[in-house]
């Protein structure tokens, strides 16, 4: 049977690229590292470590297993939560990871709601892109992933979510009422991977493809950039709650919408304190 103590230094030394580095982060000697590692072989009968130099690399199976370790720590971690929150929701700490939008005007409206009524509860943000946050979810690094996806988007295995709500698309540009056709030649500006191939479903819409100039996942960026003229760009509407300059003009697209959803990880039922979390996104964004 695998020993806890030997995956996570493994996980360590992975995350890390050297066993002096894992050692530090763990607060354990160089020596103890090593013959961790060396426990860990013992035990799996695979070589999982290699000398090169002064260094160390993984091996093909070292990679593999340390993936997996990676995983079950941060379930371990996971399950300690659970517990915190399974004592009648006074204690504990569910962590959730959102894109900026949705962290600017959801989550401290859930937030607030959750600590009026779970006080000893806490919510824990990181800011992360949607593909960033399933990662960390599926690695048990958070409790709940705050997305946006598109109806067509595939459902991984292992994960469940729970729809929210839409966010409309708007056209940001200089002159108000403008539509897509207008901008057919013109500049655009784009975002992230998800964001730009979102941007080019829309124009395809209209029968061309938009002319990316600029890019930036900085919302306030992005208005800037319009405002002087660089070029018009889609933002999602909490892009726009969250913040909105007056010198722009925004242009809902019908038929053009994300959907927000709450991805949690694993097979049902979810645990107290993230229950309480998910009732409070459901709340905040029905508001």
């Amino acid at each position: 049977m695998l020993s806890l103590v030997h995956l996570k230094v493994l996980a360590a030394v992975a995350r890390h690229g050297s066993v002096t580095e894992a050692a530090k982060q763990l607060h354990y000697s160089q020596p103890s590292v090593s013959h961790h590692l060396a426990r860990l072989e013992a035990e799996t009968g695979v070589k999982l470590v290699q000398r090169i130099g002064r260094g160390i690399r993984l091996t093909p199976e070292g990679r593999l297993l340390a993936a997996r370790a990676a995983e079950i720590m941060g379930r371990v971690d996971a399950a300690t939560t659970e517990l915190a929150a399974q004592v009648g929701l006074q204690s504990g700490r569910v962590r959730l990871a959102a894109n900026a939008s949705a962290a600017a005007t959801i989550v401290p409206k859930a937030a607030a709601a959750l600590a009026e009524k779970h006080p000893g509860l806490e919510l824990s943000l990181v800011e992360r892109h949607p593909v960033e946050a399933l990662q960390m979810l599926r690695h048990g690094e958070i409790e709940i992933a705050l997305v946006f996806r598109h109806a067509d988007t595939p459902v991984e295995e292992g994960f469940r979510f729970v729809h929210l709500g839409d966010d409309p698309i708007h056209l940001i540009s200089r002159q108000p009422d403008d539509s897509l056709a207008d901008h057919r030649h013109s500049a655009w500006i784009g975002g992230c991977d998800a964001c730009q191939e979102e941007l080019e479903t829309v124009c395809r819409s209209e029968g061309f493809t938009p002319r990316v100039s600029s890019h930036s996942d900085d919302m306030v960026v992005v208005q800037a950039l319009v405002a002087a003229g660089a070029g018009v760009a889609i933002l999602p509407g909490l892009g726009l709650q969250a913040h909105r300059r007056p010198d722009v003009h925004a242009t809902e697209l019908k038929g053009f919408h994300r959907q927000i959803h709450a991805a949690t990880y694993g097979d049902p039922p979810d645990p107290p304190g993230v229950a309480a979390v998910l009732a409070a996104l459901t709340r905040t964004f029905s508001v």
